[in-house]
């Protein structure tokens, strides 16, 4: 198959429109936990599409109050400042219906007519694009790709019938990855069902025949105690790699950066040696120290530790996915409301200050013998995802260029 002609986005069928950044642009106070409108932020849109897990939310009011930046259905997001080229599309999975822009985003709104979504969605995702995007970044210390600069990025624009075809067999792919993130989803919630039932609200097998005793965690069963998250897992800060000697091209062993930790990826080499305690594997929990602090159970395989990445073991009392489960609520607290003096940060002096209400040993293991085959089926879906992620990013600039015939869909 011949590709078309690439077109520069000023002459591309769709429109690029910026949020809203006047006077009534959402404040700290104006954000809820939930609400009418879910505004997004930079830790919602990766580069594997959109994130949920943290979510801050305005009301109707203010919705209403806003002109620029609401998003229609088969839009697509593509953030321009702080970490650029990461793109999401709002099709029939979002489980939102009112979504807005934050000021360090774009929308991206196709003639239909034209250009599927899908297929721009798709090309955004591509080498292509990424190499354009990393030409005309501009900014050190705060990178942005401002509108004017993006219009002279280029695009393949191919027949209507065949962008048609490369976005089906890229959905594919697409539907597969959604339909393991499902039922992960599904395992976590369930995971943190019993764990909040159990450890929480203590509703634990036989809770009844226990009376209640005072903790510094308030009432908790008799027999149980209060322990630190440090009395129970050995905690690694990161080391700090030299950048220079990083590199993209997968020359020695991944380092992971907080910025990996979102959605498990691997970007970053380095040859450079590491003491084994900064050695990462599959089940260990990581946090990262700065920004938003997210977390994983991680699944990538064998990595290193970079700094300002903070790593957990269990000791072996706990199983490792209880662990993740204990650190969660606190960490997610923080998140809210520890502000640095430009960016939030996490340390040492909060990390050992997490308690966790620990039960006699019978109750321990009766939890471990539900949770880890949990978070054992949770590690095997991650890397299902992944090969099928690297699949599709292997076949799409093949498609783009018309090396694979789409007659014959093989790759």
């Amino acid at each position: 198959m011949k590709m078309a002609t690439a077109v520069e986005f000023a002459e591309a069928p769709f429109e690029i429109i910026d949020g809203d950044r006047g006077k009534n642009y959402p404040k700290q106070g104006d954000f809820l936990d939930s609400g009418h409108c879910l505004f997004l932020s930079a830790t919602n849109v990766t580069k594997t599409g959109f994130d949920f897990s943290n979510c801050l939310f305005i009301d109707e009011q203010k919705d209403a109050a806003l002109n620029k930046g609401k998003l229609q259905r088969e839009d697509i997001v593509l953030t321009t400042r702080g970490t650029i080229g990461n793109t999401a599309y709002f099709n029939h999975t979002v489980p939102f219906e009112n979504l807005r822009l934050n000021s360090g985003m774009v929308i991206l709104r196709c003639d239909k007519a034209k250009m599927l979504p899908a297929y721009l969605y798709h090309f955004l995702r591509s080498p292509s694009f990424f190499s354009q995007v990393n030409s005309l970044r501009s900014g050190v210390a705060q990178p942005q790709l401002p509108i004017r600069d993006m219009r002279r990025i280029k695009l393949p624009l191919p027949p209507l019938p065949v962008q048609r075809q490369i976005a089906g067999i890229l959905s594919a792919y697409d539907e597969l990855i959604e339909n393991s993130q499902r039922r992960i989803r599904l395992l976590e919630s369930m995971a943190r069902a019993l764990y909040r039932e159990w450890f929480v609200h203590f509703r634990f097998p036989s809770h009844e025949q226990l009376p209640r005793v005072a903790s510094p965690l308030g009432d908790i069963p008799q027999g149980w105690e209060v322990k630190t998250v440090k009395d129970v897992s050995a905690v690694t800060y990161g080391f700090p790699f030299a950048s220079k000697k990083f590199n993209t091209d997968g020359i020695g062993t991944p380092v992971i950066r907080i910025r990996d930790i979102m959605d498990g990826s691997i970007n970053t080499f380095t040859d450079e040696e590491a003491e084994p305690k900064y050695h990462i594997k599959n089940g260990d929990i990581l946090v990262g120290m700065d920004g938003d602090f997210h977390m994983c159970v991680w699944s990538s395989g064998p990595a290193f530790q970079n700094q300002r990445v903070a790593k957990f073991e269990s000791n072996g009392e706990i199983g490792n996915y209880h662990l993740f489960l204990a650190l969660e609520l606190p960490i997610q607290t923080w998140n809210k409301s520890i502000v640095g003096t430009t960016v939030a940060h996490l340390g040492d002096m909060h990390i050992k200050t997490i308690q966790i209400a620990w039960p006699p040993a019978k109750i321990l293991a009766k939890a471990r013998k539900v949770l880890e085959p949990m978070s054992q089926q949770i590690i095997v879906l991650k890397r299902q995802i992944q090969n099928l992620r690297l699949t599709r990013d292997l076949l799409l600039p093949r498609l783009l260029s018309g090396q694979v015939s789409l007659n014959s869909k093989k790759s």
